[in-house]
């Protein structure tokens, strides 16, 4: 039986696979309205680190849910998820197909699954979380998270300490576990029928030449410089999830001189291209878990070519 939803399709992908790039021209060439999954390119003045398109980029592809928030804001999984199906309605309104591109897959599963009803932050316990992680490590914490959450923890990474305090704080502050309250969570069919596409370069050494050229940009486009106007601010500071991400938190650090050899370019350089390999892993695992994703290798004779015969497949 034909699915009668309305189509939309995801472009999912480790960062520097080429996503917007290709986003763009998917959108001159077949009318795709571009959605932003991106958790970074949300915030205003983080252009540089969040490899946000140009504003002539943005002339010729325009992307909805950039530029949306203050760095100083919060911005959810939650968030996104009310702000993108808002988008997709309008779009789909409009007659015309969304075109959901980024690299935030957390974005992504809340989309398409929904969101638990989780109990809101408490600082309280999220402060006393932090000091038993300066004490036990979070090795220890995750160990803990093991033995009330044997499946969250299974699904989060032992050094991911911003999930792994979320799942602990949800359970302190309610008695119930992240998979419980998710089991309880009626399910519902989402209102579109999606195409969701992965792409990377298949060879690791092609995507860790692009992570590096990329950052070496990114220096050069003036990084750091963006890093400082955001301190400059006065109202950021470190912990902020917009200071977090990978790229700023290092600079971040670099001018607190925090990294071994102060002031040394070179020691930045390595720490960023590091955590940011480390970034594309992560990305790299949740997708080969993603059902029904079609794979494209960008670094194949026609990798243009694969994804408008999906597209086109897709809507035949």
């Amino acid at each position: 039986m034909p699915d009668t939803r309305p189509p939309a399709i995801l472009l999912m992908g480790p960062t520097a696979a080429g996503k917007t790039d290709l986003a763009m021209t998917l959108h001159e060439r077949l009318g795709c309205d571009l959605i932003s999954m991106d958790s970074a390119m949300v915030y205003r003045g983080m252009d540089i680190g969040s490899a946000k398109p140009s504003p002539q980029e943005l002339v010729r592809a325009p992307h909805r849910l950039i530029d949306i928030r203050d760095p100083a804001e919060p911005y959810s999984a939650a968030d996104f998820r009310d702000d993108a199906l808002r988008e997709m309605r309008q779009i789909t309104a409009a007659g015309r197909v969304p075109l959901l591109v980024g690299g935030t897959m957390m974005y992504a599963k809340r989309l398409l699954e929904g969101v638990a009803n989780l109990p809101p932050a408490d600082p309280a316990i999220r402060a006393e979380l932090k000091r038993e992680v300066e004490r036990d490590g979070l090795t220890a914490l995750h160990a803990s998270l093991a033995r009330i959450d044997p499946e969250s923890a299974q699904r989060i990474h032992p050094n991911d300490p911003q999930r792994l305090m979320r799942a602990m704080e949800v359970y302190r502050a309610c008695n119930h576990t992240l998979t419980e309250l998710w089991r309880r969570q009626r399910s519902e069919t989402f209102p579109w029928h999606v195409l969701s596409i992965g792409i990377t370069p298949f060879e690791r050494r092609i995507l860790h030449q692009r992570i590096a050229g990329r950052f070496d940009a990114m220096l050069e486009a003036g990084l750091i410089e963006e890093v400082m106007a955001l301190r400059a601010r006065g109202d950021l500071h470190p912990e902020l999830p917009s200071m977090k991400s990978v790229g700023y938190r290092q600079v971040w650090d670099y001018l607190d001189g925090k990294l071994d050899g102060q002031g040394d370019i070179e020691q930045l350089s390595h720490r960023t291209i590091v955590a940011t390999r480390q970034l594309a892993k992560r990305q790299l695992t949740w997708l080969r878990g993603w059902p029904g994703l079609h794979w494209v290798d960008t670094q194949g004779n026609d990798a243009l070519g694969e994804v408008l015969k999906l597209v086109r497949e897709f809507g035949s």
